[in-house]
């Protein structure tokens, strides 16, 4: 009874979602603030419905809901949505809230649509340990922190064309000034990088004591680490080198493209991060 009713809800969100970006998408093209709004609220109840189903998972597993694939694309997808919402009444960048929505809803469609593994749930269960939450947990924030990045500095491509070949217009306002785009895109990082460093640790440090055979040469701990390398080459060229605009904005872009790598291909190679697969 209760998997059929989260499955209920899960494709109620689905729909709400679609909406949701329909009615973004008339904003993108039209500026229209009553889509927007009405966008926004259809929004704000998929996130409510999705605070509800974790509350209702965590109380049901007496867990919270990050060991397995199945759980972790869900809060992923639960973290983008508090991100789009937060930037939409605060910080009033509306194409941003857009493309982190398109992000989000191909997300969460993999999360509904994917087999729930039994196995997985149950293997969960034997990996429970407070380190390992916080681990997964700091790492999946870490995640979602570097892909509303990626959508900055996507946005920031997408202007800096239409600045170079001097396309005026209200949408060239809207996504607003490359130096917006290129701070938010380098604050997002340097959160990131801290939150994965920290989630990397604890991981390595419940592997060693949880884990007999545990091996360092992982793909999942490698491509981790690979990761961190290049969000940090990307702070060092940001900072010391004072390396700014379009290349910076591609390297970040190519940055993502290794997070979906190291999130949905190294998980499954992984003999480490076995719950996952």
């Amino acid at each position: 009874m209760f998997e059929q009713t989260m499955t209920r809800l899960h494709e109620l969100m689905i729909v709400l979602y679609a909406i949701s970006i329909l009615f973004y998408f008339i904003d993108f093209l039209n500026k229209n603030r009553k889509a927007n709004m009405f966008a926004f609220w259809l929004l704000a109840i998929v996130w409510a419905l999705q605070t509800i189903f974790l509350f209702l998972y965590m109380m049901r597993t007496g867990r919270f809901p990050v060991l397995t694939i199945f759980e972790g694309l869900y809060f992923y997808a639960w973290v983008l949505i508090t991100l789009s919402l937060a930037i939409n009444r605060v910080l009033r960048v509306d194409f941003t809230v857009f493309f982190t929505n398109i992000l989000g809803f191909i997300i969460m469609a993999i999360h509904t649509f994917a087999p729930v593994q039994v196995e997985s749930n149950a293997m969960a269960e034997q990996l429970v340990s407070e380190l390992l939450l916080i681990h997964i947990t700091m790492a999946i924030l870490s995640y979602g922190a570097f892909s509303l990045s990626f959508v900055f500095s996507l946005l920031y491509l997408l202007q800096y064309k239409l600045l170079k070949e001097k396309k005026w217009g209200p949408r060239l306002w809207r996504i607003s000034d490359l130096s917006k785009l290129e701070k938010g895109a380098y604050i997002l990082n340097a959160a990131g990088v801290a939150m994965l460093l920290l989630g990397l640790i604890l991981g390595l440090q419940w592997a060693v004591i949880k884990l007999p055979d545990f091996i360092w040469y992982d793909p999942k701990i490698i491509g981790s680490f690979i990761l961190l390398i290049i969000y940090s080459v990307f702070l060092y060229l940001r900072v010391r080198k004072e390396v700014y605009g379009k290349n910076l904005a591609l390297l970040n872009i190519g940055a993502f493209l290794v997070i979906l790598i190291n999130f949905l291909l190294a998980s499954r190679l992984s003999s480490f991060h076995f719950w996952y697969s």
